[in-house]
């Protein structure tokens, strides 16, 4: 953004009227939250557990946090609405909504126990069918369709 403020610049030469002044604004990055306008958006790294069987977690806002309820079964990428939750522009009336992307975190450095229990709960899903992987069914008959 550059902002220009008329005759508050150098004086002239020989004595002329000072010249303009222009200031340039850069918005730093924020480790947190990119900008939208008046919309911020943020990712936000849940469990698998949380993502699976829903439960509350704690969103960063610029006002502090806020207690959101995931709802069960919440797959990576979905995105949820704070609204007013955003930036307040210079313009606005009201401030922008707060987008929050959730990224389902896989589990990583488990120990052969978490794995075992991790290769039960996979055999008990496989036993009942697609039933529990709407979007990998779904995709697999993509795949079908396309080879057909």
């Amino acid at each position: 953004m550059r902002i220009r403020l008329s005759g508050k610049g150098e004086p002239g030469v020989n004595g002329g009227p000072p010249g303009d002044l222009y200031v340039e604004v850069h918005i730093k990055e924020h480790a947190v939250f990119q900008r939208d306008g008046d919309d911020l958006h943020c990712e936000m790294p849940v469990s698998i557990v949380e993502a699976t069987l829903g439960g509350e977690i704690e969103i960063p806002t610029l006002n502090g946090k806020a207690v959101f309820t995931i709802p069960e079964g919440t797959q990576t990428g979905k995105t949820f609405r704070l609204r007013g939750k955003g930036i307040k522009g210079v313009r606005a009336s009201y401030p922008g909504d707060l987008f929050c992307h959730v990224l389902v975190e896989t589990p990583v450095k488990l120990s052969e126990k978490q794995k075992d229990l991790l290769r039960e709960l996979d055999k008990l899903m496989r036993a009942d069918g697609d039933k529990h992987s709407p979007q990998a069914k779904s995709w697999m008959d993509k795949v079908k369709s396309f080879f057909e």
